[in-house]
């Protein structure tokens, strides 16, 4: 296991309990004789914390493992920015679901504690990229740890699209749009928009329709290396959005193709030993437990 010295630390912003989680973190990282650095947009919320203060995105140059305080959206932040330079990430959940963020805030030196003495584990979780062109010239870009949507935006009407799939035409549809989500967003907005739940291991993608015209539009899953292309009908009457994790917006027009892929590097996710990932399914979703 890797021995982790250069700590760095991203926190939510405008969270109380996200500050006070970070000053107990900064404690006992500095007990242990670590490095710790804090991302730039949170180092104002510590007044004279007295550590190193660098960028996302230099972060994971410098860092051996990086800590995220937050809820799930907080680490798909941080994922996307992350992802490229490799380095691993754990995330405390000071959210409220709380599927990617494993440490709790009242476990915090017991748990982080067992993972700096190298008792953990790590998934790879495989990230999309989206590209959007007008024209053959591309005018949008951006990445996706959970999924890549197509919406109405503001608008809510239809939108009249065509689906391809490694080239072969699959469908074309009017909806309020489709999902691509990977395994990690199955249990996000596609989970929400009727699609499975998918084994975090997969290598596949789900591709949700939203509010389809036709009872006969389901969920499809394909391979994890497919390229999926939406190709928006010049005809459609509105200028659909689309969303990577809900966080990153572009606004397409009609006649705009969007080509979804695999990016190739993942997410290193650390996970504690007792990891389960239906434990979590349970416990976030609700399952039944044992008969008694």
């Amino acid at each position: 296991m890797e021995q982790f010295k250069h700590i760095g630390v991203i926190g939510r912003m405008g969270s109380v309990q996200v500050v006070d989680t970070l000053k107990r973190l900064k404690t006992f990282l500095l007990s242990r004789d670590l490095h710790v650095i804090i991302e730039d947009s949170i180092a104002q919320l510590m007044p004279g914390h007295g550590l190193q203060v660098c960028s996302r995105k230099m972060m994971g140059e410098i860092c051996d493992l990086v800590i995220v305080i937050g809820g799930d959206g907080s680490l798909l932040g941080a994922a996307r920015a992350l992802a490229r330079s490799n380095v691993p990430v754990l995330g405390i959940n000071r959210g409220s679901l709380g599927f990617l963020t494993d440490i709790q805030p009242d476990k915090l030196e017991e748990q982080i504690g067992d993972v700096l003495d190298g008792k953990y584990i790590v998934e790879s979780r495989f990230l999309l990229e989206a590209d959007l062109k007008r024209n053959g010239e591309s005018i949008g870009h951006s990445n996706a740890l959970n999924e890549v949507a197509l919406q109405p935006g503001k608008v809510t009407r239809m939108i009249e699209f065509e689906l391809f799939v490694d080239g072969q035409f699959v469908y074309s549809q009017r909806s309020d749009g489709l999902i691509v989500a990977t395994p990690t967003g199955s249990t996000a907005y596609a989970l929400s928009g009727g699609g499975p739940i998918m084994h975090p291991r997969l290598d596949a993608v789900v591709l949700v329709p939203i509010f389809p015209h036709t009872l006969s539009s389901r969920p499809i899953v394909i391979d994890g290396n497919s390229e999926v292309k939406i190709v928006i009908s010049r005809d459609n009457p509105t200028y659909p959005q689309i969303s990577c994790d809900g966080q990153v917006h572009i606004t397409a027009a009609p006649g705009d193709t969007l080509s979804i892929r695999k990016k190739p590097f993942k997410l290193r996710l650390i996970h504690p030993l007792n990891h389960n990932y239906y434990e979590v399914c349970r416990t976030k979703l609700g399952w039944g437990n044992r008969l008694a």
